[in-house]
């Protein structure tokens, strides 16, 4: 069935009309929201803690940044931009204490409202409202006349009335411009978290290492392992992104072509594939959400353990050193 798809059409800033709309979080999403939602008409206050790098952005913006407990306070519509692994103890904390009847929480992703760290009184509803871009692209392509693509979902106590909201929110970041598309917090939740385990972070990065080790261990030289294993992943990703995988089969060498039909299926096979439904299975049943909760609540050592040891893992030694080489791109070393 094809997906429900929104336009500039069908929705109405004005729903947005006399009410506050508090961002908390001046970070990747949240300085796009505010400022996108700003030069649509809407009335935005900034929540960031003082003294930090977002907080002097939001200035020098032209926000007056105030306490999340304030900004809850003045707002009618709270947007949450906060990192996943922090919100279920600020909303218990600072959020719910400050909220009143007819109050709607915007999540940008579904995490802690799909896997129940809101206790979302009565009276107040949960919407979300996602750009599928990182903060950045959603400023620039608003700015450039154009948007992202969104999606709209309706959590709890929420129904038509709510939605029209949601729809004028996505509006004045520029959404409709491009489709607000219509889901639900479980299927964005989930499926957001398989591919960044499985494919986008995860399975990419695990595949990029694995390749790059096999060929260092085999005695080819790291440097050439860096440039056909990592360097060249974005030419590739490029195609991918301009026309899928018929238009990058189509521009590779016909040796490629062959190389990727004939040996890919050996390396991504039943079996890989049987670990991706464990994966998906762990997402859906809430074993990730706790285990990720649980690893937070003790400090994150075994997270920032791995942290370490692949920072300083050959490839990204290598890499590092050969980024030096190509003035054209703009490296960002950690």
């Amino acid at each position: 069935m094809a997906a429900t798809i929104y336009y500039d059409s069908d929705a109405d800033l004005s729903a947005l009309k006399g009410k506050t709309i508090a961002i908390l979080g001046y970070g990747s999403q949240g300085h796009a929201h505010a400022q996108n939602l700003r030069d649509s008409g809407c009335n935005v206050v900034v929540a960031e803690l003082k003294d930090t790098d977002n907080y002097e952005a939001a200035v020098k913006a032209g926000f007056q940044p105030v306490s999340i407990e304030e900004a809850v306070k003045q707002g009618d519509v709270i947007v949450i931009t906060l990192p996943d692994e922090l919100q279920g103890k600020i909303f218990a904390s600072m959020i719910r204490p400050n909220l009143v009847k007819g109050n709607i929480l915007v999540a940008t992703h579904g995490f802690n409202v799909h896997y129940g760290q809101f206790d979302i009184p009565a009276g107040v509803s949960a919407i979300m409202i996602a750009p599928k871009g990182p903060g950045h692209l959603v400023r620039a392509e608003y700015v450039r006349g154009g948007g992202v693509p969104c999606l709209i979902a309706l959590g709890p106590n929420a129904g038509e009335a709510e939605k029209k909201i949601g729809l004028a929110y996505a509006k004045g970041i520029g959404g409709t411009r491009a489709g607000v598309i219509e889901t639900t917090f479980a299927e964005e939740t989930e499926t957001d978290l398989f591919g960044e385990q499985a494919v986008l972070c995860g399975g990419v990065s695990a595949l990029i290492q694995a390749g790059f080790e096999t060929l260092v261990e085999a005695g080819y030289q790291p440097e050439m392992a860096y440039f056909e294993c990592m360097h060249e992943m974005k030419l590739i990703v490029d195609l991918f992104y301009q026309g899928g995988l018929s238009y990058m089969r189509y521009s590779v060498s016909n040796t490629a072509e062959y190389g990727d039909y004939t040996r890919g299926p050996r390396v991504i096979n039943e079996e890989t594939k049987k670990e991706m439904k464990k994966i998906l299975t762990e997402i859906q049943n809430g074993q990730f959400a706790r285990d990720w909760l649980l690893e937070n609540q003790v400090g994150a050592p075994a997270f920032h353990r791995a942290r370490a040891q692949h920072h300083d893992h050959l490839i990204e030694v290598v890499g590092k050193r050969l980024r030096k080489l190509m003035s054209w791109i703009d490296s960002k070393e950690f």
